[in-house]
């Protein structure tokens, strides 16, 4: 075909079907007929309203599809292969982070589905240094979510130096929390859900929970410091204030956020040097680190619980995602 069909962004901020003509794969890039896309509440930094004078990029940065294309000096992957695009669109080698082995802090990286079209389409370009290998045991479907939700959890996990026994909270039992719940378990963390009200409690027991605090009800970190202090909080949620968590750490204690939000975060002097409790936040990873997620999250059964749709009905699907009405993640099929 010489057209492909997309997803766009009018100037209002609405979702609309529109045609883009294919083209060959620059250097260094593969061109990906898209599988599936998963939908993600950092899309909404790319579905806004725009100046008409200004191009917005298709939105989506969960994408597997299978490579059709090779465009020159790419070494290592072929046509047929089928293959993932996170967030972080690819390094550049050459940067002074790069070349210190950094690839996160790349600063020539794009950033997929915002700075360069995304995956709501039937078609993607994306830098080799960005692909990552799918498992075969992984539905298109089932990879999607686990490319960002999934890997920002587990990488968080891997940052904060947990370890087996370790008590772990996850604050949020969202499209990110209820897959932190189930990498923590498989890592054989002990497992605290912290999450508003009690409708989620059953299901975070499911996951792997073995405490659940209510957050409306009590201080979370009062209940925390009960247990004995949480080595790790992996505060996932991007509303409300997650300061009061800083309570329940333990000494030595790191609060890991990933839950994109402008709420600061309130921290004392005093907490920072008698509590040795320390704040940082996660960018999901590397495209290897991601395939080593990819690969626990097969070998574990860790899953995102999804809701599949049409690329047809991306608007449609991106409203509910963006309502909450979604229940974990939506993933656009092609």
């Amino acid at each position: 075909m010489s057209n492909y069909k997309v997803i766009e962004v009018d100037p209002d901020g609405s979702l609309q079907s529109a045609e883009r003509e294919l083209a060959e794969p620059a250097a260094g890039q593969v061109r990906i007929r898209v599988e599936a896309c998963g939908i993600c509440h950092s899309d909404s930094f790319t579905v806004q309203p725009h100046d008409p004078a200004q191009t917005s990029a298709i939105p989506g940065h969960e994408i597997v599809g299978v490579i059709d294309a090779l465009g020159p000096d790419v070494e290592g992957w072929s046509t047929g292969q089928r293959v993932g695009v996170g967030f972080l669109g690819g390094h550049c080698g050459v940067c002074q982070s790069c070349r210190m082995g950094n690839f996160v802090a790349c600063t020539n990286q794009p950033q997929t589905g915002m700075d360069i079209d995304g995956g709501y389409a039937e078609v993607v370009y994306a830098r080799a240094t960005g692909l990552v290998a799918i498992p075969d045991e992984l539905t298109s479907a089932e990879a999607a979510p686990l490319l960002c939700a999934g890997f920002t959890t587990f990488n968080a996990l891997l940052k904060a130096h947990a370890k087996a026994d370790d008590l772990v909270a996850i604050q949020g039992i969202g499209g990110l929390g209820h897959l932190g719940i189930q990498y923590a378990a498989k890592m054989g963390l002990r497992v605290v859900a912290v999450a508003r009200g009690t409708t989620k409690e059953k299901l975070a027991r499911e996951l792997g929970a073995q405490h659940y605090i209510d957050s409306t009800e009590t201080d979370p970190g009062e209940e925390l410091g009960k247990l004995g202090g949480a080595q790790v909080v992996i505060a996932t949620a991007a509303a409300g204030d997650i300061s009061p968590l800083l309570n329940g750490l333990a000494s030595g204690g790191r609060l890991v956020v990933v839950g994109a939000s402008d709420e600061p975060v309130k921290v004392t002097p005093m907490q920072l040097v008698f509590g040795d409790v320390r704040i940082m936040g996660s960018l999901t990873g590397s495209a290897i680190q991601n395939e080593n997620n990819l690969r626990f999250a097969t070998d574990q059964g860790i899953r995102a619980m999804i809701e599949t749709r049409p690329m047809s009905e991306a608007a449609e699907a991106y409203q509910r995602m963006a309502g909450g009405d979604a229940r974990f993640r939506m993933v656009l099929t092609m």
